[in-house]
C-alpha cells in the first residue's frame, strides 16, 4: 500500500533545499573562481562587484541556465530533490512551461528587493508561495511517506 501524500512544501524545507543548491554551485563555482582570479577573488577591497567577463559568466549566468535547466528537465533543482519537491503550475499540477519557469526565476530578483520579504512569503503563504510563484503561477509541491500502515492484528474472539 503507498502511503504517500502531495503537500506544499513549506518555507524551512525550502530553505534546506537552497542551501544544498547553494553549496553544490559554491562547489563548482568556488574553484573555478579561485583558478581564474586568485584568492583575492573574496577580498572585497580588491574586487568589484563583477571581477570580469569570467566572474559574470561562472556567478550569474551558469548558475541561471544550470537552474532553470534543472527546472525544465526534472521540475526540481537538486536541493529539490533532495526533499522530495517539485514545481507545478499552480492551476493544473501539470509541469510548468519553459516560459514560466523562466519567469519565475526572474521574479526570484524581485522577491528579494524589499528585504527578501518575497521569499519569507513562503511561510505565511496559504498554498506556500513566495512572489516568484504567485508571479509564475507555480507552486512547490513535496511527497511525503508516511511509512508503512501498522499491522492490527486480530483477537483471537473477533473477526479483522
Amino acid at each position: 500500500m503507498d502511503n504517500t501524500e502531495m503537500v506544499y512544501a513549506g518555507f524551512w524545507v525550502r530553505v534546506g533545499a537552497s542551501i544544498i543548491d547553494t553549496v553544490l554551485l559554491m562547489l563548482v563555482s568556488g574553484p573555478l573562481l579561485i583558478a581564474i582570479y586568485g584568492w583575492s577573488y573574496f577580498d572585497p577591497e580588491e574586487t568589484e562587484v563583477i571581477a570580469g567577463s569570467a566572474d559574470f559568466l561562472i556567478s550569474w549566468v551558469f548558475p541561471a541556465l544550470a537552474v532553470i535547466t534543472f527546472w525544465i528537465m526534472k521540475q526540481a533543482t537538486p536541493g529539490k530533490m533532495a526533499i522530495s519537491a517539485r514545481i507545478v503550475d499552480a492551476v493544473t499540477g501539470q509541469p510548468p512551461s519553459a516560459g514560466q519557469l523562466v519567469g519565475r526565476y526572474l521574479a526570484y530578483f524581485i522577491s528579494v528587493l524589499p528585504l527578501c520579504l518575497g521569499l519569507f512569503w513562503v511561510a505565511f503563504d496559504r498554498r506556500k508561495q513566495g512572489w516568484h510563484d504567485k508571479l509564475a503561477g507555480t507552486v512547490v509541491i513535496r511527497t511525503v511517506r508516511h511509512g508503512p500502515e501498522p499491522v492490527r492484528f486480530a483477537k483471537p474472539d473477533e473477526s479483522v
